[in-house]
């Protein structure tokens, strides 16, 4: 699974990439600033080709467009919305902690960052990105599925209503007000197909020596 670093400093994103990289975290994307994160995920750019992104470590503190500014605009985004933003400082106050959650972070990893907390942190999103995407697939098909149906209902033929029929040879009077036969009617308006034969009354009418009374 892609996971995308955002931070200015060198040392900290060679940080983050050796760490994740001995744990087995092999997809790694790096951006040095907002910008460049947007970049990376077609953010603005409806040319480019945006990489699948399933997570991203985000610095709390850049030049330009901050950690909190930059998780607020991603996840405003409905094709983004989805991916889960660990925000990474050094300031752990409670009104930064607050606005990072309040811009759309899940979680927080605090510098100095050390490998069993982020490990840690990085698998539970992980874990939380592949459970949504199992979910997205599922009522994806059950949409499909039910298009399915719907549009099968739509093509099924139904009689219903008052049909006029001819009390003498039953012909029936059509939307257009001529009359038809019976099983040329049926057959327009239903799925119903006929096997023709004789009825045991029929048969003894018209060939009465097959049957004894």
């Amino acid at each position: 699974m892609n996971i995308l670093i955002v931070d200015d400093s060198p040392d900290q994103q060679l940080l983050l990439q050796t760490i994740l990289s001995k744990a087995g975290h092999q997809d790694l994307l790096i951006a040095d600033s907002a910008t460049a994160a947007y970049a990376q995920l077609g953010i603005d750019q409806p040319q480019s080709n945006p990489h699948a992104v399933d997570l991203i470590l985000m610095d709390f503190l850049m030049p330009g467009i901050d950690g909190v500014v930059a998780t607020r605009h991603i996840k405003n985004l409905d094709a983004l919305r989805d991916i889960p933003i660990i925000v990474v400082t050094a300031k752990t106050a409670l009104g930064d902690l607050q606005a990072a959650f309040s811009a759309g972070a899940m979680d927080f990893i605090t510098k100095p960052v050390t490998s069993t907390e982020l490990l840690a942190r990085v698998n539970s999103a992980l874990m939380l990105k592949q459970e949504m995407d199992c979910r997205k697939a599922r009522e994806v098909e059950l949409r499909r599925s039910n298009d399915e149906l719907q549009r099968a209902l739509r093509e099924v033929k139904v009689l219903k209503g008052l049909v006029p029929i001819c009390a003498s040879c039953k012909k029936i009077r059509n939307d257009q007000g001529f009359w038809q036969q019976l099983e040329e009617y049926i057959q327009q308006h239903s799925e119903a197909e006929f096997s023709h034969g004789l009825c045991t009354p029929c048969i003894k009418k018209h060939y009465p020596g097959v049957y004894p009374d």
